[in-house]
């Protein structure tokens, strides 16, 4: 289900054999992710129970993160791959929405770009970039972004590539 094959990620499956759950401890130590702004809220999205993950559950969680295949076509009635564009957007969308009220509220949104630019600018212009981020997304004028609202807002990203971990083949 997670189009890996055991080949691809002999290293995390020993790590799991030998520890049986990962913590995230386990991942805080990774380079990418503790530099990344968001890397918390990835790390987290790891451990549905805030604690820790099998083998299988991280596996799953992991999948988000392999490249597409472009040259496989979808079978007719097959499920959407886990690395699909639209389970990639799932995901982000995850990252945003904490509350998991299927929006993004002002606050929500606030919170990630705090976290991507840092001290860099000041409250009023975070609050400026917020405001106009939703602004720019918020089609319905409920002032929170939907699925639908951030999936439009992004759909000129590249985010196949942008949400890809090159080794996880």
């Amino acid at each position: 289900s997670t189009g890996f094959r055991l080949a691809s990620v002999p290293q995390i499956h020993i790590l799991c054999i030998s520890l049986h759950f990962l913590y995230k401890y386990d991942l805080q130590g990774i380079g990418k992710l503790a530099v990344n702004p968001i890397g918390d809220r990835i790390i987290s999205a790891f451990f549905q129970d805030g604690k820790s993950a099998d083998f299988r559950s991280f596996i799953r969680v992991l999948a988000h993160f392999r490249p597409v295949e472009e040259d496989k076509s979808k079978e007719p009635g097959a499920s959407e791959p886990i690395n699909s564009r639209l389970n990639k957007l799932r995901f982000a969308f995850q990252l945003y929405d904490q509350d998991k009220d299927g929006k993004i509220s002002r606050a929500e949104m606030m919170q990630v770009l705090q976290m991507m630019v840092g001290i860099q600018v000041t409250d009023e212009q975070l609050e400026c970039m917020t405001d106009r981020a939703i602004q720019e997304a918020d089609e319905d004028g409920d002032k929170a972004l939907s699925f639908e609202e951030f999936a439009k807002s992004v759909e000129k990203l590249n985010i196949e590539q942008k949400m890809s971990l090159r080794v996880l083949k």
